[in-house]
């Protein structure tokens, strides 16, 4: 059954892509993020879902009397720079055509967001893009929160199988991200309904980032608290709110949570913490050796592990997403993919400044710090899992970028219309003040001209 509606769903979907090709950009969001039809038992596992729908969309934009260009940002060069270095480090990576299958798989990746970039240009759109991550990662959040309350928090929640969040650390990361993305459908929902819903969902979310034993999560959601609580116009609210959450969840978890968690201040004898130092060590003395563009896509096997770590029997990925960047592109592919997430931080610095006097565009400012507080959450959590490729953070970078462009179009249009109003008010004003000079007053002047 499950099967047979993804499939209806997605076939259901092409002569409406064919005719607004922005929907496909919505749906491949969908199918790439939720990947609902992994939750299938049939035919529809296997079935090439992401690329029929990619197929339809690029067909549509070709086909679209419309002219698709890609939006003019710093965020969008920078990634762009970022997609031909990875084809650079690709070409001098150490195990050669090994490399192929992951640079196809990323390229697929950066390829479609540049698609959605594209294609989402409305605040309805972008709208619809924040609504497509929030259902289909909060779907996993909904149902683990669920799982954790029925376990009673003593089993630990995984993601669905085959996907970038099939671990737990990496379910809990996304989720981690989402909180903020459901939290900014909240302000904007009219209906007491949904926004019950939304503050559920974001209970759920974060019971089930905890119900993933996560410690990484753990410090996103840490971090990402602080930061929310620090940005937000309803910090009374929001504090008596986590005030009376966080204690509720944590009295929830049974004892091994806390032990598992407590591990973190005790790394120096806890096997996986010092599995990942092991990578990280193998990564930096990579880019020592080659700084300029490292070792390529495939660097973790026992040879390169002889090579760079400080114990070469222990090979491990990066897990952490700038080691991941570091080994893989050399320091300058780090220096771009942290360029690139700064430059999406300032957009969203710049759309919260720029709207400040103008009450109506607060939508704006709310959207771009909810995706400053997620990217907030990715950067931290992702400091301890190999993510650097995971398609969401690139989706809420389009979302920011067309966010952008939207208000910079909005403000410029405004202040065009305002001006001839100002000179229009400053001629009437003008005149006004000389038919109100007295005639005697007039008649002395002209004497005296004489």
């Amino acid at each position: 059954m499950r099967d047979i509606l993804v499939t209806l769903m997605v076939f259901g979907s092409l002569p409406f892509i064919f005719k607004r090709p922005w929907l496909g950009a919505i749906m491949w969001i969908w199918i790439s993020v939720m990947n609902l039809h992994s939750q299938g038992w049939g035919f529809a596992r296997t079935m090439p879902f992401a690329a029929i729908i990619a197929c339809a969309t690029v067909a549509s934009m070709i086909l679209s009397k419309d002219k698709h260009r890609l939006p003019p940002s710093p965020v969008t060069t920078i990634f762009i720079l970022f997609g031909v270095w990875v084809g650079v480090t690709t070409i001098f990576a150490i195990n050669g055509a090994d490399n192929i299958p992951q640079l196809t798989k990323v390229y697929k990746i950066l390829g479609m967001n540049l698609v959605v970039m594209m294609l989402i240009k409305t605040r309805k759109q972008v709208e619809a893009l924040v609504w497509t991550v929030a259902v289909s990662l909060g779907f996993y959040g909904i149902k683990g929160g669920i799982f954790t309350i029925r376990s009673g928090g003593n089993e630990m929640v995984w993601g669905p199988a085959g996907t970038f969040i099939e671990g737990n650390n990496e379910l809990a990361l996304a989720l981690v991200m989402v909180i903020p993305v459901i939290y900014y459908l909240f302000t904007i929902s009219t209906r007491r309904w949904l926004r019950a819903g939304l503050i559920g969902a974001m209970l759920l979310c974060a019971l089930s980032a905890l119900g993933s034993y996560s410690r990484g999560a753990a410090l996103a959601i840490g971090a990402m608290v602080v930061f929310f609580w620090l940005k937000s116009r309803h910090k009374v609210t929001l504090g008596v709110l986590f005030l009376a959450a966080a204690p509720l969840m944590l009295n929830f978890m049974p004892e091994k949570w806390f032990a598992r968690i407590d591990t973190i201040s005790q790394y120096e004898t806890d096997g996986s913490a010092q599995g990942r130092i092991n990578a990280w060590n193998m990564a930096y003395n990579l880019a020592l050796d080659r700084p300029i563009v490292g070792g390529g896509f495939d660097i973790y096997d026992y040879a390169v592990f002889l090579r760079y770590a400080p114990i070469p029997d222990d090979v491990h990925a990066a897990h952490s997403l700038y080691f991941q960047v570091l080994g893989e592109h050399g320091f300058v592919g780090l220096l771009i993919y942290l360029a690139l997430a700064w430059s999406a931080w300032r957009a969203g610095a710049r759309i919260i400044r720029d709207t400040k006097p103008y009450p109506d565009l607060r939508w704006a400012s709310d959207l771009a710090t909810m995706l400053q507080v997620s990217m907030l959450g990715f950067g931290v959590g992702g400091a301890f899992l190999s993510l650097a490729y995971f398609d969401v953070p690139y989706y809420l970078m389009a979302a920011m970028v067309a966010t952008s462009l939207i208000v910079a179009a909005e403000i410029k249009e405004r202040k065009k219309h305002k001006a001839p109003a100002a000179a229009a008010a400053a001629a009437a004003a003008a005149a006004a003040a000389a038919a109100a000079v007295p005639a005697p007053a007039a008649a002395r002047r002209h004497e005296g001209s004489r």
